[in-house]
């Protein structure tokens, strides 16, 4: 079953990856058979393949990095050619020839792992190869599980995710040492994220002024920062920001290549459908044969809107993406359809809008029910799939609050048997008059309603 669990409005400190092991596994004076990571002023060598994925090499280099924040000595990374000493070896499985050489000698064993989701091993190996004494291997089932693993160790030695956003300060060590072997299996929670929104107030206007003024508010500069701190937290989605005041995340032809070197799943909101950016990107698209671009409004211009959205999937279907389906207005309202019921706009959403979506992501991505998507009844869509709407199953249904931090609905019995699964989008602030500023969600509330929306998903 998949579960999703998108978090609204900024970026929170919340892990939301289960690991399986939690007690520290550094330490900072050496024990018997420790892994020397910094000792007498010299840190172990990083080795990576370069035919890994490249969010391999980026954690890599964050990791070396963090060495140097914490002891002052800057790691090296050395060809696999040269290895010596004690290096620090970190790859994917099938990905890093030196890994595939340790496993198939019999001296790393990666069946707790294999073909996991997002999983890792950190492990001592001795004498790995001709003139090395020991390794410490940092193993990945997948390009994720390499870099959380390599990320959760520079957590181990002491840097929060959030030394950057927040300027968390860093406590120093001469010498570093792993003390243990360390297994990080798959997350509960498949897909894990935030949504930026209502950038208006502060993360845009800080980004234009100050940070990122060439790329006229949140662009790849700040969105690089952004997909550290989803690695460093072990998250994987991220909803861009979608305000008017924004440039489509698509706007910036680099930024999809940058989001998949980072390894973060693309997504929309709930009133985006397809990987769009509707304030910012309807009024700027043009159809093929040049005809008028026509209303907002599936009864009277179907043929445009659907070409629209197969724009956006050609241009995105090379990268990870969880796809919004079904139909709202342009932004935060509700669908635009004159004269329609609320019966008949949901029969309109059921028997043409979801099967034209899902038929494009056929004709683009292969069969429709492989492709990750979600469907998100907030607001007036929740009336509207309460009035009885069938949903095709493999599509996960996303469960909003009611903007407050309280949950509206979960998935009844009958709900919790689809192979699509359910997740949860939730406020963590509420920017609204006249409450603009006083509604943010105590972390309190956020802890209970998270755990029973947990509970009843995944254990009932």
């Amino acid at each position: 079953m998949k579960y999703i669990a998108i978090l609204l409005l900024g970026i929170i400190p919340l892990n939301l990856y289960a690991s399986r092991e939690e007690r520290n596994y550094v330490t900072f004076e050496p024990e018997a058979d420790s892994f020397p990571l910094v000792s007498s002023g010299r840190t172990a060598s990083i080795v990576y393949d370069v035919a890994d994925d490249q969010v391999v090499r980026i954690a890599a280099g964050l990791f070396a990095a963090d060495l140097e924040r914490v002891s002052g000595v800057r790691a090296i990374t050395n060809s696999m050619e040269q290895l010596t000493g004690c290096p620090l070896i970190v790859g994917s499985i099938g990905k890093n020839s030196l890994i595939q050489k340790l496993i198939h000698s019999g001296k790393l064993d990666v069946a707790a792992i294999e073909n996991q989701w997002e999983a890792s091993i950190t492990q001592v190996v001795e004498n790995p190869f001709p003139g090395t004494e020991r390794a410490l291997v940092i193993a990945g089932s997948d390009r994720r599980g390499t870099a959380y693993g390599i990320l959760d160790l520079s957590r181990q030695i002491g840097v929060s995710p959030w030394y950057w956003w927040a300027d968390v300060p860093v406590e120093k060590h001469t010498e570093i040492y792993v003390s243990r072997n360390h297994l990080q299996g798959s997350p509960s929670v498949k897909y894990r994220g935030i949504f930026i929104n209502d950038e208006d107030w502060g993360m845009h206007p800080w980004a234009e002024k100050n940070f990122s003024p060439g790329d006229q508010g949140i662009g790849p500069k700040v969105y690089r920062r952004v997909f550290e701190l989803l690695l460093r937290l072990k998250a994987n989605h991220i909803w861009p920001a979608m305000h008017v005041c924004s440039r489509a995340f698509n706007g910036f032809e680099e930024n999809k290549q940058l989001a998949d070197d980072y390894a973060i799943v693309m997504g929309s909101s709930h009133c985006e459908p397809m990987l769009r950016n509707n304030v910012w990107e309807w009024d700027n698209w043009s159809s093929a044969d040049g005809t008028p671009r026509g209303p907002w409004d599936w009864s009277r211009n179907a043929a445009h809107m659907t070409e629209y959205w197969r724009d956006a999937v050609q241009q995105n279907k090379d990268f990870e993406n969880v796809y919004t389906v079904g139909l709202r207005a342009l932004h935060d309202t509700p669908m635009e359809a004159k004269g329609l019921s609320m019966k008949e706009k949901m029969m309109l959403l059921q028997d043409e809008v979801l099967p034209a979506q899902r038929g494009i992501l056929t004709e683009q991505l292969g069969d429709a029910t492989r492709v990750p998507q979600i469907f998100c009844p907030y607001k007036e869509v929740l009336k509207l799939y309460n009035l009885g709407m069938k949903l095709p199953e493999d599509i996960t249904l996303m469960w909003p609050d009611d903007n407050y931090g309280f949950m509206r609905r979960l998935s009844n019995a009958e709900e919790r048997k689809r192979s699509g699964g359910a997740g949860v989008y939730y406020h963590v602030s509420y920017f609204t008059g006249p409450w603009l500023w006083l509604c943010t969600t105590p972390p309190s509330l956020v802890w209970e309603e998270m755990s029973k929306a947990y509970a009843c998903l995944l254990y009932t």
